[in-house]
């Protein structure tokens, strides 16, 4: 939940461009654009380490306090761009919102404890949307799965939702599917003895070319 709202300090960009964004990158800078609540869209760019740091310890739905030119702007992280190699963010969309207002968002579902002995858990969906109160998202929702035998599932509507938010998602979404666990392949009667019997006959081809070689090779010493 968002209690404790994070100060970023953004400056406002100048240049743009491709180019641009590199050398701003390149400054440890990171491109973004702020927009929302009749704001005319606002392109800055702020530090990638505090950004990158508000993302790893608030989530990806972090509420924050975004100054630029010494006005604050009370901002959600809604998109990230991220790198594909170095996983670092190459650029930000932040949604300027109030307080008191609600926002639609999509909270990473985790599940912990063990299903019963012989059970294996499915996660079919790992994020479920919601409607919650912008300054109360929850950073993730976390469901007990301890001790549920085959059979068990978990659906979007099944998930108590915290505080004052409400679903968004379809409630027949299945989040949490507790199955019995497929069984090897056996091979069928007659495979593995038609598998012994081509090894053996290519040990025997092998053998046999074994041996015209070693002829071949002793004509040639005599000559």
């Amino acid at each position: 939940m968002a209690h404790n709202i994070t100060r970023l300090k953004g400056e406002l960009r100048t240049e743009f461009g491709k180019g641009a964004s590199r050398r701003l990158r390149r400054d440890f800078r990171i491109p973004a654009v702020v927009y929302g609540n009749g704001l005319d869209p606002m392109h800055v760019h702020v530090d990638i380490l505090e950004f990158q740091a508000i993302l790893r310890n608030e989530g990806v739905n972090a509420v924050l306090e975004l100054e630029v030119e010494g006005q604050d702007h009370l901002v959600m992280i809604k998109a990230v761009d991220q790198n594909v190699l170095t996983l670092d963010v190459d650029h930000a969309d932040l949604l300027n919102v109030k307080r008191g207002e609600k926002v639609e968002v999509d909270v990473p579902v985790v599940f912990q404890g063990e299903a019963a002995p012989g059970a294996l858990v499915t996660q079919d969906a790992d994020v479920i949307t919601i409607e919650a109160d912008v300054m109360n998202i929850p950073e993730e929702i976390v469901l007990d799965i301890e001790g549920k035998e085959i059979g068990f599932q978990i659906t979007a509507g099944d998930v108590q939702m915290p505080g004052n938010a409400s679903l968004v998602s379809d409630p027949e979404t299945l989040i949490i599917n507790i199955v019995e666990p497929e069984e090897e392949e056996l091979p069928e009667p007659g495979e593995e003895g038609e598998d012994e019997a081509l090894g053996e006959a290519a040990d025997e081809e092998g053998t046999e070319e074994g041996t015209t070689g070693e002829g071949s090779e002793d004509n040639d010493s005599e000559e």
